[in-house]
C-alpha cells in the first residue's frame, strides 16, 4: 500500500495539479438538498484536476447524523489512487487523541488528517505512528487572527524566531516516519516563503486562495519545494459553489480547471512544469 507522499506525488504527476478542492457543503449555499449526492458530483466533475480531496467535518457534522452518513458516502465516492485529507484540526491528548486517529484513519479511511501542534509532540504521537497516513500541523493559518499567537517571537538561539517557525522547525524534527506536513495560507505569502525554507521537502497544505484573497503566483513560488512539487494549494468555495443552479458540477469544475491551470502557468515560468 503506499504511504500518503507516495499517492499525493503520483495523483500531483497524473493529473498535472497542485489542486485541493476542499469538501464544505453548506446546506444553504448548496443547490441541491443532497449533500452525499452534492459532494459525488464535484467529485466525479473534478477527479481528474486535483491531487487531493479535502472534506472538512464539521460540515458535515453540523448536519448531524444525516451529515456523518453522507460523510461515510462521500468518502467512498473518491477514486482510491486521489488522496483524501480529513479537515478535522484534532488535538487533544492520551487516549482522546489515540481515539481520533483511530476514528480519522481507521474509521473514515482518510489518507491524512490536520492536527493542531499547541499540545505537544505526545497529542501527535498518536497520528505519526500511523506511518503510511499524513498529519497536517497547522502552522501559520490563514484566517485573520492566525497572527495572534502564531507570529510570536520566542527567544532562540542564534535569534529571536517566531511560534510558526518554532512549530515548523519542531515538525522537521519529529518526521522520522516522513508522513509529517504543515498547514501554511496563502493570505501569509512571506511566512510561507519562510517555512518552506525551514522544511524544503514535506508537503504544505495551502489554503487561503479563491474566496479568501490568496495571491496564486506566490502561493506557487513560495509554497512548492525544489522541484516545484509538494504544494497542496486548496480552493473550496470557489469551485463547490460556482453555480447555484443545475450545472453546478459543470461550473465547479471550469473552477478547478481554471485554478489547476493557473497554478500550472506559474510553474511553467519558474522552469519546473510538469
Amino acid at each position: 500500500m503506499p504511504t500518503f507522499v507516495e499517492k499525493l506525488d503520483a495523483a500531483a504527476q497524473r493529473n498535472h495539479s497542485l489542486l485541493c478542492v476542499g469538501l464544505d457543503p453548506t446546506l444553504a449555499q448548496m443547490p441541491i438538498d443532497d449533500t452525499a449526492a452534492f459532494c459525488k458530483a464535484i467529485i466525479d466533475a473534478t477527479k481528474d484536476l486535483v491531487c487531493v480531496f479535502k472534506p472538512n467535518i464539521a460540515f458535515f457534522e453540523a448536519q448531524g447524523l444525516p451529515g456523518l452518513h453522507a460523510l461515510e458516502q462521500t468518502m467512498a465516492a473518491i477514486p482510491s489512487d486521489v488522496p483524501v485529507i480529513l479537515d478535522a484540526k484534532r488535538g487533544d491528548i492520551g487516549s482522546t487523541a489515540v481515539a481520533y486517529a483511530q476514528a480519522a484513519f481507521e474509521q473514515w479511511g482518510a489518507d491524512a488528517v490536520t492536527a493542531s501542534p499547541y499540545l505537544g509532540r505526545d497529542s501527535l504521537e498518536p497520528f505519526l505512528a500511523y506511518a503510511d497516513r499524513g498529519v497536517f500541523i497547522l502552522c501559520r493559518t490563514s484566517n485573520p487572527g492566525g497572527a495572534d499567537f502564531q507570529s510570536l517571537q520566542l527567544a532562540a538561539e542564534g535569534g529571536a524566531i517566531t511560534l510558526y517557525e518554532h512549530v515548523a522547525m519542531q515538525a522537521q524534527s519529529w518526521n522520522a516516519n516522513g508522513n509529517i506536513g504543515l498547514v501554511v495560507g496563502a493570505t501569509a505569502p512571506e511566512e510561507l516563503a519562510s517555512v518552506r525554507a525551514l522544511c524544503p521537502d514535506i508537503p504544505i497544505l495551502i489554503p487561503g486562495v479563491g474566496a479568501q484573497g490568496g495571491d496564486v503566483e506566490a502561493a506557487v513560488r513560495n509554497g512548492t519545494d525544489a522541484n516545484g512539487r509538494r504544494a497542496i494549494i486548496s480552493s473550496s468555495r470557489q469551485v463547490l459553489y460556482a453555480s447555484k443552479g443545475a450545472d453546478f458540477a459543470e461550473a465547479a469544475r471550469r473552477e478547478a480547471e481554471k485554478a489547476r491551470d493557473a497554478f500550472n502557468v506559474v510553474l511553467e515560468a519558474m522552469g519546473k512544469g510538469w
